[in-house]
């Protein structure tokens, strides 16, 4: 039986982390004893941790971790390191904010024997009209910086075979920040077997998003330069 490893980075995620672990655990039961949820707290200021280490003594297939602050890219890749060493065949990514609808991952993993990585093209979107914009733009700056088309590079939806993955990790620097932009990226240039599947993206379930437009701006910026310096090494 397929080993699958469901990842979330978790911070600042107090109001939401009990309903989305309620959410996606049934989802790695399904699929076998040996799955698990990698829940990754990186470095939270409020009490995430703390409702993570309660949720974990309800869940034998429920891991937790705990990790110094570090960003929402390097805490995937970090997900995604432990989840090969740890024998995974299959690792799918999702996010802490409730966005997302486990109901929508069984199609995923029907397909996951065709496909190298399977990713969801948010069609359906509930997290505002400046965020379609910013998804837009990545898809003309990849294009230009890449010479690649991606439908929607850093949509938290995304499964992904492990022998694979373990290939074209290596590709991504440990502190990048937008680590799920750059995979699809590398995969759509190595031309890996990728299927884009529409899903629907809910809004934020509570909290506060830590992604200002400020910081939008800043990181695009940064982006651009990085884009241009990875290309080369992508593409050797």
């Amino acid at each position: 039986m397929d080993k699958l490893y469901i990842v979330i980075p978790a911070y600042n995620e107090q109001e939401n982390i009990s309903k989305v672990i309620d959410d996606w655990y049934p989802a790695v039961c399904k699929t076998g004893e040996e799955s698990r949820l990698l829940v990754i707290d990186d470095g939270s200021r409020d009490d995430t941790f703390k409702v993570l280490q309660e949720e974990a003594e309800k869940r034998p297939q429920l891991i937790i971790k705990h990790k110094s602050n570090s960003g929402h890219g390097p805490t995937i890749l970090a997900g995604y390191k432990q989840a090969l060493a740890e024998g995974a065949d299959y690792v799918f990514q999702t996010d802490s904010d409730g966005q997302t609808d486990p109901g929508e991952f069984g199609q995923f993993w029907e397909l996951r024997s065709k496909y190298d990585i399977i990713i969801g093209d948010r069609t359906q979107r509930g997290d505002g009209f400046s965020r379609v914009i910013v998804t837009n733009v990545l898809k003309a700056v990849i294009l230009l910086c890449f010479h690649v088309y991606v439908k929607d590079a850093n949509t938290p939806f995304r499964l992904m075979k492990a022998d694979m993955l373990k290939k074209e990790i290596s590709y991504v620097p440990n502190d990048y920040f937008l680590s799920n932009v750059l995979i699809s990226v590398i995969y759509k240039k190595h031309r890996r077997k990728m299927k884009f599947i529409p899903i629907s993206f809910k809004p934020r379930q509570g909290g506060v998003n830590s992604i200002n437009p400020a910081k939008i701006i800043k990181v695009g910026v940064k982006s651009l330069v990085e884009f241009v310096k990875l290309n080369r090494i992508i593409g050797r």
